[in-house]
């Protein structure tokens, strides 16, 4: 007769004890500690541990301060507004993915519309949050001006919620340092200067973004700052600052007037509010057929200036990095501690790093 065959049992192992660990808390009616779980179902400890994390995280379980775990009645699943600057913007496309990406690992639902670097936009997305009653909101939206209204939106329907690079009143605030970040491009412009030019400079101009508040141009005070510290001989009537929005275009704009009529031969610094703004100083320095007259830096590490940083022939000689990839993982971190009642700093600024050919060409290399 033919052998009988064995039925295979498709199991997922840490899910069965997982399981184990709720079915437990199910029939205990009380709290109990994380020893009592390990005791009771000779799962290996650190398992129980992260069984036991995995569940308050998810909002099946509950921990209390005496660290007891209890099953909660009924878990829900925590809905999160995302409020992106622009579709348009490649920093913002980045952080949007990296959202996205860290809400799924973290089982949170995301809402995500965009706020079109328009101020209309912004206050008609937060009162949609409002509508779809989301637990937390995330604005990433650049206008100062209209920020005390955004979040009197959410503070009127008691939404928690977190400021991305723009302070919002009542807010929690996350990103970066602007004025380090900028003082770190102003290092890089000064050194580039007493390395290429002989520290001998005549003019250095901050590309910023005056709608976005003082906190983001706060940049262009960092950079220039890190410039008068290293190279002091240069009159003060010699710093100029540009409005170029943030963007590409209205920076292209803004440089190719301050070129009309200013002479050939120059030595230009240009620290840049954005990586977006410094690709639009490159446009109106090659259109002008001047782009060796210049030494740019921006923030944010995009892939476009990435490449012109590869390409060793551009006048872009150096970007901050605000790691956009690392955006998601520390907002949703960041938004579930608020909603669990954590104490959370009213400022969490994101790491930052100096990328410059030199260590783009160090990297590839290792």
């Amino acid at each position: 007769m033919p052998k009988a065959k064995i039925k295979r049992l498709y199991l997922i192992p840490i899910l069965s004890r997982a399981l184990d660990v709720l079915e437990l808390l199910e029939e205990t009616h009380a709290p109990v500690t994380l020893e009592d779980v390990y005791q009771r179902t000779q799962i290996s400890k650190t398992s129980v541990y992260r069984i036991l994390k995995t569940l308050v995280h998810r909002g099946y379980v509950a921990q209390a301060q005496d660290g007891q775990y209890r099953l909660l009645s009924r878990p829900k699943r925590l809905r999160f507004g995302f409020g992106a600057q622009s579709a348009e913007m490649p920093f913002s496309v980045a952080v949007a993915h990296s959202m996205t990406a860290a809400a799924g690992a973290a089982g949170v639902e995301l809402i995500i519309l965009d706020n079109r670097y328009d101020p209309a936009s912004a206050i008609q997305n937060a009162e949609e949050f409002v509508r779809q009653r989301v637990d937390l909101a995330f604005e990433f939206q650049v206008e100062e001006h209209v920020a005390p209204r955004v979040a009197h939106i959410f503070k009127k329907a008691d939404i928690p919620l977190v400021a991305i690079d723009v302070p919002h009143p009542n807010a929690t605030y996350f990103g970066v340092d602007n004025f380090e970040v900028g003082y770190e491009a102003g290092t890089l412009l000064a050194q580039h200067a007493l390395r290429t030019w002989k520290g001998e400079v005549d003019w250095v101009l901050g590309v910023g973004f005056s709608e976005a508040g003082s906190f983001v141009q706060s940049r262009i005070t960092g950079a220039f700052e890190g410039i008068r510290e290293r190279l002091r001989d240069i009159p003060i009537d010699r710093f100029r600052q540009l409005e170029g929005r943030g963007m590409r275009e209205p920076s292209r704009q803004a440089i190719t007037e301050f070129l009309h009529g200013q002479s050939s031969d120059l030595h230009i610094l240009v620290t840049a509010a954005t990586d977006s703004s410094a690709l639009g100083v490159l446009d109106a320095a090659r259109a002008a057929c001047r782009e060796s007259d210049f030494a740019i830096a921006g923030q944010d590490c995009i892939a476009e200036v990435l490449e012109e940083m590869r390409s060793g022939k551009s006048a872009i000689i150096g970007s901050v990095s605000h790691e956009a990839e690392n955006y998601g993982p520390r907002l949703i971190q960041l938004g579930i501690a608020l909603l669990r009642g954590y104490t959370v700093p009213p400022y969490n600024y994101v790491r930052h790093r100096v990328i410059t050919p030199e260590t783009l060409t160090a990297q590839s290399e290792t």
